[in-house]
């Protein structure tokens, strides 16, 4: 059973599926705050969700060490996670180059995680965060590259102090973490550059 849980919920068609789900997170990078539809690709175990399942195996493979909070650390999301995409799980968040959470209330500090350097910006953590709702949280108004005048979004549940916690990450550019955001269905961005406020 267990055997079975691990080696099936991958992409059925790798290449395709992965291109996919690559481009969608790309294209919600470049404009922060919208929601791409994603169609359901994966069935990783629980409590990890099918979409962020798939921005695993879209983004992930043996050269990116990966780290999973404390609901998504299970040894079938481990090795689920392995099997599939080659990543290599590490307990340290600043080796991280992707971190996965389900328990947006218990994420550490985003400042915990991978910055990069002033010279290597890209040598930080991309965090994918797992959501139940882009509209039943705080309205967010974002600003900033990517955006024409203004955004908004309602992501819920999100980390503790979050608008705190993202000012003193935005404040750090060219260095800080990037922000996916997963639901059911749908995948939304928060790159470092952009500018956050409660709406």
């Amino acid at each position: 059973m267990q055997t079975t849980a691990v080696i099936q919920g991958g992409f059925r068609s790798p290449v395709f599926d992965s291109q996919a789900v690559f481009r969608a997170v790309m294209d919600a990078m470049a404009r922060p705050g919208s929601r791409r539809r994603v169609a359901t690709l994966t069935a990783p175990p629980a409590p990890m969700s099918p979409l962020a399942g798939a921005v695993t195996l879209a983004l992930c493979d043996h050269d990116t060490p990966v780290w999973l909070d404390r609901q998504l650390s299970t040894p079938l999301v481990r090795e689920w996670l392995g099997f599939h995409s080659g990543a290599a799980v590490t307990p340290i968040a600043t080796e991280a180059h992707f971190a996965f959470a389900a328990a947006a209330d218990e994420l550490v500090a985003l400042e915990s995680f991978a910055q990069g350097s002033q010279e290597y910006p890209d040598r930080s953590t991309t965090i994918v965060l797992q959501v139940e709702s882009f509209d039943a949280g705080v309205p967010l108004t974002l600003a900033g590259p990517g955006i024409e005048r203004a955004a908004t979004i309602a992501p819920s549940p999100m980390p503790r102090h979050f608008i705190a916690q993202w000012r003193q990450n935005h404040a750090r550019f060219p260095r800080g973490v990037d922000l996916v955001l997963v639901s059911r269905d749908e995948v939304a961005c928060l790159p470092r550059t952009t500018r956050i406020e409660a709406a």
